[in-house]
């Protein structure tokens, strides 16, 4: 599934395509995506502006001029193409390939300025939803949703407060979705080799015994928002040669220090672990039982 930064990085492809144009035109072209979508869609959508494109966690919310928000959801394997007259971009960069196959190209943005932004899932896990923004908060997809890593709040006396007394794992607390949303398995696996920290480390060990950060939440707190924007920097994670809007390729994943590397050296200077690969709550983790405590 596209993590933070891809997610990011899409939205930052569509924004200048779809940010004060109108759509023209929706194509619907089936009933359902993982969920039936919204009734009317289609007709909804027709010549509403889009006046901004945000993101919480790895929804993309696209806010529009009748005060409802388009809740865009990619899934597994969604992703997004925008066509103009000089050929064909895709924005956002992923860790998995993306298809560009027509026959999987089941909503289709004619947008004002000229451009038709298209949605296409093989698998169709992604989604999309119409409401309104008032009610967002307490729609069941957002409410009890934790902070934004890439948020102000993001810092060492937060994460201690948020971990004190949990006797999980490191890697699950930070993956669990009402405490720091958006976080993945690809990003927290990096973020904790950098940060020195153990997957296997109990949660609550980052909090003092009156509640104080320690070190360790200070470090890991800043460690997380440098990877995740040198991420979105890069344009995310892909295996495939696909460019960003502008043309220009980015590879995160030849700065993975751990993530899938498996059996190789560790890249910390003067550590001499190995890569090691553990299953936690059925996903993989990769990490260096050597410098990692």
């Amino acid at each position: 599934m596209p993590e933070l930064p891809e997610v990011e990085t899409v939205r930052r492809g569509l924004e200048p395509a779809m940010v004060g144009a109108r759509f023209s035109k929706v194509e619907q072209r089936r009933p359902d995506l993982r969920f039936p979508l919204p009734e009317r869609f289609a007709e909804r959508l027709q010549e509403r502006r889009v006046v901004g494109l945000g993101r919480r966690a790895k929804y993309m919310l696209a806010d529009l001029d009748d005060a409802n928000v388009l809740i865009i959801h990619l899934g597994m394997s969604g992703s997004f193409r925008i066509e103009k007259r000089k050929g064909a971009l895709e924005p956002g960069r992923f860790h998995r390939p993306r298809s560009e196959a027509p026959l999987h190209d089941h909503i289709v943005f004619h947008m004002s300025a000229g451009a038709r932004i298209i949605y296409n899932d093989p698998r169709r896990f992604g989604f999309m939803l119409i409401i309104p923004r008032a009610e967002l908060d307490q729609h069941p997809l957002f409410v009890g949703m934790g902070v934004e890593p890439l948020g102000k709040e993001l810092e060492g006396a937060l994460l201690a407060r948020l971990f004190a007394g949990k006797s999980a794992p490191l890697k699950s607390a930070l993956l669990d979705q009402r405490l720091i949303a958006g976080l993945g398995n690809i990003y927290v696996c990096e973020a904790l080799h950098r940060a020195g920290l153990s997957p296997r480390r109990a949660a609550g060990t980052l909090a003092r015994s009156n509640g104080a950060p320690t070190a360790r939440a200070d470090r890991l707190a800043k460690i997380i928002p440098q990877v995740l924007n040198e991420a979105v920097e890069a344009g995310g994670s892909s295996l495939r040669d696909h460019r960003q809007t502008d043309g220009t390729l980015g590879y995160f994943q030849h700065r993975f220090r751990v993530y899938d590397r498996e059996g190789e050296p560790c890249p910390t200077p003067g550590c001499t672990g190995i890569v090691r690969r553990i299953v936690q709550s059925g996903r993989s983790t990769f990490f260096c039982g050597v410098c990692q405590k």
